[in-house]
């Protein structure tokens, strides 16, 4: 499940730069590739959740040091890949008001 989410969570981030660099709203795009990069980490959670409960301790000691890096990485990488447009938004505003006086 984890994995259908992360790739979703993907997807609507490339849909999110896509539609900023159409000049579109992006907004709702942001939104969900943020949801569905939380809905990944709580799968992932879920999954390591099972794993204590069948005490799977070679999964947990196998996955569980490797995943956690890289779920920081991946979910630092995610938040600020989907909010550059807003901050690329507020430098285009902010340009072309100091340009206009």
């Amino acid at each position: 499940m984890w994995v259908i989410l992360g790739v979703v969570a993907i997807v609507v981030t490339c849909i999110n730069l896509y539609m900023f660099a159409l000049g579109k709203d992006y907004k709702l795009f942001m939104a969900l590739a943020l949801s569905f990069t939380a809905l990944t980490l709580c799968a992932e959670y879920s999954l390591v959740s099972d794993w204590v409960e069948v005490k799977d301790w070679a999964a947990i000691e196998d996955v569980v040091p490797g995943m956690e890096m890289a779920l920081w990485f991946l979910t630092i990488v995610s938040i600020l890949i989907n909010l550059a447009p807003v901050f690329l938004e507020k430098k285009v505003r902010n340009n072309k008001l100091v340009s206009h006086h």
